[in-house]
């Protein structure tokens, strides 16, 4: 489980694809303090390290990872926000973040408005997933509260603290992310869906 709550960005020193999974090497302020076989969300893909080496971990991805989120197109050099799993008997800063990504989006609008910088992302909806208006959202990891909800987008607002410490500060009109929806949410969805 995870916090939403970034601890630090990490960059992406190689990429290796094995069968039909991808071997990536991350280089982090955090990665002598890592273990093999540890859990750590990376863009909101919770992934295992496998390797440690000096400044570097890599960490494995597999099929199913890849087909649902924007880790296919990563490259060397990108920069992914970096959160290891929340302890028990911490404070839960953000909301409680399962490290699986229901689907990806793409960055349709960002305007600057007198401090705060709106994010606007679109989805597609025919994969039954939802936002509500002040509800959680996961964007590449980060726990964010979504204002202007519709069918197949919204917005969240971020200070500009948030801007340089993740890599939002990193995304265009039409930058693919992660999502990962707010887990009530998803299972009030399913109920509903189910009722019919």
């Amino acid at each position: 489980m995870f916090t939403g709550i970034i601890e630090t960005l990490g960059t992406i020193q190689d990429i290796r694809k094995e069968d039909s999974n991808i071997h990536v090497t991350v280089n982090s302020s955090i990665t002598s303090e890592l273990k093999i076989d540890q859990s750590v969300a990376h863009n909101g893909i919770c992934l295992t390290v496998v390797a440690i080496k000096n400044d570097t971990y890599t960490v494995t991805a597999i099929k199913e990872t890849i087909e649902k989120t924007n880790l296919g197109d990563w490259r060397i050099g990108d920069v992914v926000n970096i959160e290891r799993a929340m302890k028990l008997g911490d404070r839960l800063d953000g909301h409680i973040v399962q490290g699986h990504v229901d689907q990806t989006g793409t960055c349709k609008n960002i305007e600057d408005v007198s401090g705060s910088i709106y994010f606007t992302f679109e989805y597609d909806s025919n994969l039954n997933n939802i936002t509500i208006e002040k509800g959680s959202i996961t964007i590449n990891g980060v726990s964010l509260t979504v204002v202007n909800s519709k069918k197949n987008e919204f917005s969240v607002a971020i200070i500009p603290y948030t801007l340089e410490h993740t890599n939002f500060k990193n995304f265009k009109i039409g930058t693919k992310i992660n999502l990962e929806f707010d887990v009530i949410g998803k299972y009030v969805a399913r109920l509903q869906e189910l009722r019919q």
